[in-house]
């Protein structure tokens, strides 16, 4: 049996993306993200316009997708509330977000630098894409789809099948946004201030 009804949120699960940018006074943002899909080497990022990883994108036009691991749940939840927009929305506000423009040290993670575009990327990741952007497309109200192209791939060499350009998918272990909560291996892993924040109805039991 099915029944019709208004989903509050559409996010049936897909692998959390910090995506790190310039902000207009050289420091570096890093933000997560969860509504990215990938074509050949292209990449779909949905984010709200609002947002400073937004302003940054449409500005320099580049950027790098660090892919989490289940590991870095932690870091990427020390995320979530941040913002590097100075004037917060009062919307954020409310659902206590808070301005930094440290966000890598924030996160506890570490700047490296890039190859091809200025954004750096986060060492602890271990797959890391940097993208310039191709095309901006509206979507809805107030939202944005960002079509970027990845120019230059970094993978961690335990990743990879020996003697292949392929990820083992055996050995990768993304996080997963699933509803705003964390999940790694099939399991939640992680309380998200993300789903407390957005006031999502289902309180998950937490890892012990």
């Amino acid at each position: 049996m099915h029944r019709v009804t208004p989903l509050k949120v559409l996010y049936f699960g897909t692998p959390v993306v910090l995506i790190s940018s310039r902000n207009e006074d050289g420091s570096a943002n890093l933000a997560p993200m969860s509504s990215a899909w990938w074509l050949g080497q292209s990449c779909m990022l949905g984010l709200g316009d609002a947002s400073q990883t937004s302003a940054n994108l449409r500005r320099a036009r580049e950027c790098v997708l660090n892919l989490a691991p289940s590991t870095l749940v932690d870091a990427v939840d020390r995320l979530a509330l941040l913002t590097a927009r100075p004037d917060v929305p009062a919307y954020k506000v409310a659902k206590g977000y808070t301005y930094s423009r440290t966000k890598f040290a924030a996160a506890g993670l570490t700047e490296q630098p890039s190859d091809l575009v200025s954004p750096p990327r986060a060492a602890e990741c271990p797959i890391q894409l940097e993208c310039v952007l191709d095309a901006a497309h509206p979507m809805g109200s107030g939202t944005t789809a960002f079509q970027v192209s990845v120019v230059r791939a970094h993978v961690a060499v335990e990743l990879l099948i020996p003697e292949k350009n392929h990820v083992d998918p055996l050995a990768w272990d993304p996080l997963i946004m699933k509803f705003c909560e964390f999940f790694g291996g099939g399991e939640n892993i992680h309380p998200s201030q993300l789903a407390t924040g957005w006031q999502m109805p289902h309180a998950l039991p937490q890892p012990a």
